[in-house]
């Protein structure tokens, strides 16, 4: 009989604990302890646990969607949905009374059935393992001690495993264990969504293979007809009889196993997925049936899986002391799981709530813009994948701006499969149970943040040839979309963008208004000036072959560039009481009594929800869900955003920002993760005493639910990524531009001496680490050219192999 695995002493900044079994508690610990490798993921459920109203099992592979129509509120809804695949972990166990072959089995065991006498898990976020131990009574008052390791492998991206270590503490006798694959599972994971059709999979068939040990599902989803094959063998060192059954959507092997006291019996679980998306396969059935039958065993999965997660670590860990230090890596772990470098051979985008559950169908928004900027400096040909998910449905998008009557691409709010608009028609407001209009589609915005992210990563690598040809397609179309969005005021002698929505999400219409959408939003128009003026750089910047062919291709004409010349400088920002206003109008609408919503409500992050059940709407009032105007703060240093203004005629100095930083924070109550982190990003450098609570809200906000049961439903893997982005760039001022790394610290007094690698145009493992007083630069030994590094006015070569100390300006310390 083998040992029992050890995972070596807990080392408390590395793992994620959980003590006892709290039912109100179980969904928030799956998404938490969820399992991936960028290809699927797990979520951390009971394997012996059905989904029911405490338990969600879900697995999710990235792009894997499918389209599903509906009746909501008299009317005909269509909505496509990260599909749940078919449940991999089902492993069941219960005593039986005799020994004899007719004897009576007590009910399989499940904490919800038998109160759990201890219970633990415990995620080893170095190795990449979830680590389950639970003890169990039965009816006869004899204990069975659980304990199971559990991993989705970093090296192999097809394939799972789950070892079960059983032990009779007091007695010795029959045990039956089944393992299975279910495939009746449906979208049910977001209560909802639960009026809408969500039964994906159809076609189930289930086998067993050649190998008695294994048996096999495949399946199909519904519309986007994607083909689906599992296998799964189990073994174990019991001995015992073993026995195949299958049912409707269901196969499962049965052992009977001999459990002698104080003796410990393991089972193996293997498991390999596969579908029709997947590249050099012929059948995904065969596929995964080969590739269990060729994997090895436990021990072995589990070293090279930890050798995956030791080359992933040494690649980005961000070296933070304290708690701070231990959320940090429990992020980055979940963004790994989602965008591995397995991801750059997908055609996937960045999904909201990571591959770890089913929040937002498993849409890409505008995440991206959170996400790619920390990837761009550690996994670069990642983030240029999540740019190809971008230019393959670049044609989409002109049609969509076709179809609305303009010029260029207008890429959606929410993204799928095909890139089509994916943003519901309705919406469920939980607190009123009505079904109201969805306007959140007038966000293009998003726009914006593709080409933010095409010109970040052009800088961040130098990926000339990207740049040069997909990137600025991408960069030209968004740019000619904004120019023809601009219309000419005549009165006002400056362009307007009418009828969107802003990041803020609240604000919709005008109050009373008969069409929806908001007029000149300053983030919208700030960043559409910007992505015209940076499109014009680039098309500069061109090789001449490869600019006629670009002008020829998309019939481009300098008569159209000196068009977004001048919108680029002449687009409206609104201002009000001399600070900039969110939209037109907005420094007329009512003021809010906060201090009623709070003590009336408690938690008004949903204010929106909140006074639409009263009959009231947010939209009239001086009330933003998250950063809207201060996102300009997010996207552009002090002295990028300045100049921004300046390029538009207007005068934007350190005064007037922090004047206008303070008057939204005053009106902004926090709806989404993404508000706590940009206001974390942007208080360090206009109101440092108030910035270390806003970081330790962003920290906390998926730990600690702070959105009220939403992480249960996926993490939010924009904000995760923004933690540590901001470490990576807010924190140092981080600005790859030009050729240069440009710095500019603001440490803060709660975090301030910390450590980080980046990967940096073709300089891998460059490392910098920044105390109160100082910044030191290590640029490892190579063949590449020294890196310019600029902090202040003083520019220096940092050549590989060597290490430059950098003193921080008095204004810093």
């Amino acid at each position: 009989m083998e040992p029992p695995v050890a995972l070596g002493p807990a080392r408390p900044d590395w793992t994620w604990p959980y003590e006892g079994y709290e039912p109100a508690g179980e969904r928030l610990r799956e998404s938490l302890c969820a399992l991936g490798n960028g290809y699927f993921a797990t979520r951390g459920a009971l394997p012996e646990c059905d989904a029911d109203a405490v338990h969600s099992p879900g697995t999710y592979a990235a792009g894997c969607y499918d389209r599903l129509e509906s009746e909501v509120a008299g009317q005909r809804v269509e909505n496509e949905d990260l599909v749940n695949l078919p449940n991999w972990l089902p492993l069941r166990f219960r005593t039986r009374a005799t020994d004899t072959a007719d004897d009576t089995a007590t009910p399989w065991f499940t904490p919800d059935t038998h109160t759990p006498l201890d219970h633990r898990l415990r995620l080893d976020l170095r190795a990449g393992i979830l680590e389950r131990t639970t003890r169990y009574a039965d009816g006869a008052g004899r204990h069975l001690r659980v304990r199971q390791l559990r991993l989705v492998h970093m090296g192999d991206p097809h394939l799972a495993a789950l070892r079960t270590e059983l032990t009779a503490e007091d007695w010795s006798g029959q045990l039956e264990v089944e393992s299975a694959l279910d495939g009746t599972v449906a979208n049910t994971g977001v209560a909802r969504y639960r009026q809408l059709a969500h039964q994906h999979l159809t076609h189930v068939h289930t086998g067993t293979a050649p190998a008695r040990d294994t048996i096999w599902l495949r399946c199909r989803t519904s519309t986007s007809d994607i083909r689906v094959g599992m296998a799964a063998r189990t073994t174990t060192d019991g001995g015992g009889a073993t026995a195949t059954a299958h049912e409707p959507g269901r196969a499962s092997i049965l052992l009977r196993l001999r459990l002698e006291r104080r003796r410990t019996v393991t089972v193996d679980k293997c498991v390999a997925l596969h579908t029709s998306r997947d590249p050099a396969i012929s059948d995904p059935l065969h596929a995964a049936i080969d590739r269990v039958g060729r994997g090895p065993d436990f021990e072995t999965l589990m070293r090279s899986h930890h050798t995956a997660w030791d080359q992933l670590w040494r690649a980005c860990d961000v070296d933070v002391p304290g708690e701070a230090g231990r959320i940090l890596r429990l992020h980055l772990f979940h963004l790994l799981q989602t965008l591995s470098p397995h991801t750059a051979d997908l055609d996937v985008g960045v999904p909201a709530r990571g591959l770890h559950g089913e929040a937002y169908r498993g849409h890409v928004f505008w995440d991206e813009l959170f996400v790619l900027p920390f990837l761009n400096l550690h996994f670069p040909e990642v983030s240029r994948a999540l740019l190809n998910y971008r230019h393959r449905r670049l044609e989409q998008a002109c049609f969509a701006a076709r179809d609305a009557g303009r010029a260029g691409a207008m890429y959606p709010w929410q993204s799928g499969s095909d890139g089509r608009e994916e943003t519901q028609r309705l919406h469920l407001n939980p607190r009123s149970e009505r079904w109201l209009p969805d306007h959140s589609r007038l966000q293009r915005h998003v726009g914006s943040a593709v080409a933010y992210n095409v010109w970040q990563y052009g800088e961040a690598t130098g990926d000339t040839e990207f740049m040069h040809t997909k990137g600025a397609e991408m960069l030209l179309e968004i740019a000619r979309f904004w120019a023809d969005a601009a219309a000419w005021d005549k009165a006002r002698g400056r362009y307007r963008i009418l009828g969107v929505v802003g990041p803020d999400e609240y604000h919709d219409a005008y109050p009373g208004a008969s069409r929806p959408g908001i007029d000149d939003n300053a983030y919208t128009n700030a960043t559409a000036a910007w992505v015209l003026a940076r499109a014009l750089d680039l098309l500069r910047s061109l090789p001449q072959p490869r600019r006629r062919d670009l002008f020829e291709r998309t019939e481009l004409a300098d008569a159209e560039l000196d068009v977004w010349e001048d919108v680029s400088r002449r687009l409206l920002v609104p201002w009000h009481r001399g600070l900039i206003s969110q939209f037109e109008g907005y420094g007329e609408l009512t003021e809010l009594e906060w201090d009623h919503y709070r003590s009336a409500y408690g938690d008004i992050r949903r204010l929106d929800r909140i006074l639409e059940a009263e009959g009231d709407t947010v939209n009239r009032y001086q009330a933003s869900k998250q950063a809207d105007v201060l996102m300009l703060g997010y996207l552009f240093s002090p002295r990028e955003l300045h100049r921004l203004f300046r390029r538009l005629g207007y005068e934007l100095d350190d005064t007037i920002w922090q004047h206008t930083v303070d008057y939204y924070l005053r009106r902004t109550s926090h709806g989404s993760t993404l508000s706590s982190l940009v206001h974390a990003w942007v208080l360090p450098r206009v109101r440092r005493a108030d910035a270390w609570r806003y970081c330790q809200e962003a920290l906390a906000g998926d730990i600690a639910d702070l959105q009220g049961g939403t992480t249960g439903e996926g993490i939010h893997l924009g904000a995760m990524a923004g933690t540590l982005d901001l470490v990576q760039r807010g924190l140092t001022g981080l600005e790859p531009r030009g050729g240069t790394l440009r710095l500019d610290p603001v440490p803060l007094p709660e975090l301030s001496r910390f450590g980080l690698s980046i990967r940096y145009r073709g300089h891998w493992g460059v490392r910098l680490r920044l105390t109160a007083h100082q910044l030191r630069i290590t640029v490892p030994a190579s063949d590449r050219e020294p890196i310019d590094v600029a902090l202040g006015d003083r520019t220096v070569s940092v050549p590989p192999g060597e290490t430059c100390l950098l003193p921080l300006p008095l204004s810093h310390e």
